[in-house]
């Protein structure tokens, strides 16, 4: 696996643009105008997940780690590849281009490292410099101190680092798990919808949980809000990793 070092030419080579810097270009890669709220402070999320972070969608520069179902990474991914953002994901090899298709993330802006090795950190880092959504998975958890460098990484080129697990010092953290799936009918037939119900919590504006009920996929393989699915949590906030 290349150092971080030599990332930076390769993604530079292969035509990798950030959204944050097409604003300044003002055209995307067809030679089109860039909407402003493709290129703000936040990347969108899907409708039904944005009730659950603070500013509506992923901040610019922030930590988001997400537990129990991978299902509800990719679907944060989905939106923000499609309005122009590129988008890395290290070590998940079980995660490929198919899985993510399903979950509305335009493969052409989608970089995967299933398999980074000891190279881990390097290579985040340097995807973090080139792309505007890096989720990772550290096989064999990360140390704090190496997890801070890579969160101040994301806030000084305002990328969004998303991890699936425990990551010290996220901003928020969200948590999937599955309530039931439905469709099969009289014994026979195909599990066509799941109801996950996600907990978001966190620091500051986040420190509140809220919990929703999510249809993931629902009957069309997206991602919407079940019925009356939207609650604060009064209880005592669990404390996140670091």
């Amino acid at each position: 696996m290349p150092s971080r070092g030599a990332l930076a030419p390769l993604m530079s080579h292969i035509g990798v643009r950030t959204a944050s810097e097409l604003v300044v270009h003002g055209k995307d890669n067809r030679g089109e105008p860039v909407e402003s709220a493709e290129v703000g402070r936040v990347l969108p999320v899907p409708e039904a997940l944005a009730e659950l972070l603070p500013w509506r969608g992923l901040r610019r520069g922030g930590t988001v780690a997400v537990r129990g179902a991978t299902s509800l990474l990719l679907a944060l991914l989905g939106p923000a590849t499609s309005a122009g953002s590129w988008a890395g994901v290290v070590g998940m090899p079980g995660i490929g281009v198919l899985a993510a298709t399903e979950f509305g993330v335009v493969p052409q802006r989608l970089a995967l490292v299933p398999n980074p090795g000891a190279e881990f950190a390097p290579v985040v880092a340097a995807l973090l410099e080139g792309m505007d959504l890096v989720a990772v998975r550290a096989a064999a958890g990360i140390r704090p101190e190496h997890a801070r460098r890579l969160s101040a990484r994301a806030r000084h080129h305002k990328s969004v680092l998303l991890s699936f697990g425990a990551w010290p010092g996220a901003e928020v953290e969200l948590h999937g798990s599955t309530a039931r799936w439905s469709g099969v009918e009289a014994g026979s037939g195909y599990l066509r919808t799941r109801r996950l119900v996600v907990e978001a919590v966190g620091r500051g504006a986040a420190a509140r949980p809220v919990r929703r009920t999510l249809l993931l996929p629902d009957s069309a393989g997206g991602i919407a809000a079940a019925e009356g699915a939207t609650e604060a949590n009064p209880a005592r906030p669990r404390e996140l990793a670091g």
